[in-house]
């Protein structure tokens, strides 16, 4: 999940607001760098909490990082909210998808139990047949979520940014 804060197109306006002094680009960082963590949060607290999905490791939970610090290059500041790769469910949950099939063998017992039919019954493995899985984003609509008010911390930082080189 990476949201940015760009300029692209007029050259001119790039030149100048790089040939400002680094307030504006600091306080744009700061207010980069809060929402990356209140968006990092925010996933951890509420969409992985029950909102969404319910916790039943804390792997995926775990796996969400805000990318620190935020990255600032010619033309604007980035921050990154990232699911690291090693939870590999955390995509299809974000996306949806199709698990494909696979057997279920007993590692950690001699067999696996559970009820079929009102009995209950056990088998060494099992052939799983693949299902289909529905989105149950929590990322990106954590960014949605959140848009309002990280507009609004970016505007007010702008606001601080550019008041403090017309004070100079």
């Amino acid at each position: 999940m990476v949201f940015k804060i760009e300029l692209k197109g007029d050259a001119a306006l790039i030149a100048r607001i790089d040939a400002t002094p680094p307030a504006l680009r600091t306080e744009l960082t700061k207010a980069v760098t809060a929402s990356v963590l209140q968006l990092e949060a925010y996933i951890k607290n509420e969409k992985l909490s029950g909102q969404v999905l319910h916790v039943v490791s804390g792997d995926l939970r775990r796996s969400v990082h805000a990318v620190l610090p935020v990255t600032q290059t010619a033309t604007g500041v980035i921050g990154k909210v990232a699911q690291s790769g090693d939870v590999k469910y955390g995509a299809i949950h974000e996306f949806g998808g199709m698990t494909k099939p696979h057997d279920i063998v007993a590692t950690k017992a001699k067999a696996l139990s559970f009820m079929m039919n009102g009995k209950q019954v056990f088998f060494k493995s099992v052939h799983h047949p693949g299902s289909k899985m529905p989105e149950r984003s929590y990322m990106r609509s954590s960014l949605a979520d959140l848009r309002d008010v990280i507009v609004a911390r970016l505007k007010a930082a702008a606001v601080r940014g550019v008041s403090t080189i017309h004070k100079d």
